[in-house]
């Protein structure tokens, strides 16, 4: 029987690029790390503008350079973690130790679910932001598409959740399913002996089946003999 461990088969197999790049989870991924392209690069080249009346740069957000700032390290973090699982994505078919799987897919529902929540805040805090921005000397097009997207990265990032949960649950699903708790096992390795009924005065035989023929042992007879004394008016010593 062939044992599968978080979503893959535990024997291993070599990599099919047709069917990796076909899966949900590496579509999603790919979209994550293109959505924090678009965010921090569209920042870092057109989210800062030099006013007339000043010489230092400001973030187009109002001229809050946390939002700016925050943008940008969410989305390169967003990027280089998009790269990471995406390679162990591909080599997690391969691994054969269960242990190792839990930990990738654990590390992986962890990672989902903060930068679903980092994304949103992301999204929350740059639409707040250019609604309170007075004065725009850049082009808002890049303004409305870094929160554009930091939308959408919440949406993929959460669907990764969703994706890796549901990973977790298989496998720990799969565990309950192959176990089996050795003291709820109430079978016996060996078949009960059985008696056979001998004429008055002689032992009983107890029968115990064996691989070759039937194996005969004498049961106790001192009931027996006692028995047969006290019927005789003698005592057994």
């Amino acid at each position: 029987m062939e044992h599968n461990a978080y979503g893959a088969s535990l024997a291993g197999g070599s990599f099919d690029l047709e069917s990796f790049v076909k899966k949900p989870q590496t579509i999603l991924r790919f979209l994550s790390w293109l959505f924090s392209i678009v965010v921090f690069a569209t920042i870092t080249a057109e989210g800062y503008s030099n006013p007339s009346t000043t010489g230092d740069a400001k973030c187009m957000f109002n001229d809050n350079d946390s939002a700016c700032s925050y943008a940008v390290g969410t989305g390169v973090i967003s990027f280089l973690a998009c790269c990471v699982f995406l390679i162990l994505d591909a080599y997690f078919p391969k691994l054969s130790n269960a242990n190792e799987r839990k930990y990738i897919v654990m590390a992986d529902l962890g990672f989902s679910g903060v930068w679903t929540i980092l994304w949103f805040i992301c999204f929350c805090y740059l639409a707040n932001q250019w609604a309170n921005t007075i004065a725009v000397v850049v082009a808002p097009d890049a303004a409305r598409a870094a929160i554009a997207f930091s939308f959408f990265s919440t949406v993929t990032w959460g669907l990764l959740l969703f994706f890796a949960f549901g990973r977790y649950r298989q496998g720990v699903d799969d565990f309950s399913q192959d176990y089996r708790d050795p003291a709820g096992d109430h079978t016996t390795p060996y078949p009960p002996a059985q008696f056979r009924e001998r004429p008055h005065g002689l032992p009983a035989v107890a029968l115990f089946p064996g691989p070759d023929s039937t194996r005969r042992v004498p049961a106790p007879t001192l009931l027996m003999d006692s028995e047969a004394s006290l019927q005789h008016g003698g005592f057994l010593f």
